[in-house]
């Protein structure tokens, strides 16, 4: 068994068309590459729509945040959408402090996040009107 498999897991789960991934333990230089790698499987396909549930993170480091940066622009060149949750001060002051808190759709709960895709599933996408990126 790895280090990563003792301190870090995912979870993943679909909500209508939404894919909710829930990470929980510590996201760090050991982790990041394996849910780096899950991310890119799920986000494929055209139009992804995840949720990533950062609120059982107990450590994510900057590498992490390389992670995120990363499925959020292929969730974006695939005409998607990716929500954030988390309600931890330290992820919330990680995100400030690198000044990508405004980069992300951010929710304190999931419902909130859920509900923001459901109703995002309705609106075209720019790809939807076929606007060139």
């Amino acid at each position: 068994m790895y280090h990563d498999e003792l301190t870090f897991s995912v979870r993943e789960r679909r909500v209508g068309d939404t894919i909710v991934v829930e990470l929980r333990g510590e996201l760090d230089l050991f982790a990041t590459p394996r849910l780096s790698a899950r991310l890119d499987a799920l986000t494929v396909q055209p139009r992804p729509a995840l949720v990533l549930d950062l609120r059982q993170l107990a450590f994510m480091d900057c590498g992490a945040l390389t992670a995120l940066c990363r499925v959020r622009a292929r969730t974006a060149a695939r005409g998607g959408r990716l929500y954030v949750v988390t309600n931890r001060r330290h992820i919330l002051r990680l995100l400030q402090v690198t000044r990508l808190l405004r980069a992300f759709d951010v929710f304190s709960d999931l419902p909130s996040a859920l509900a923001r895709a459901a109703s995002a599933s309705d609106t075209p996408t720019q790809a939807d009107q076929g606007a060139i990126a």
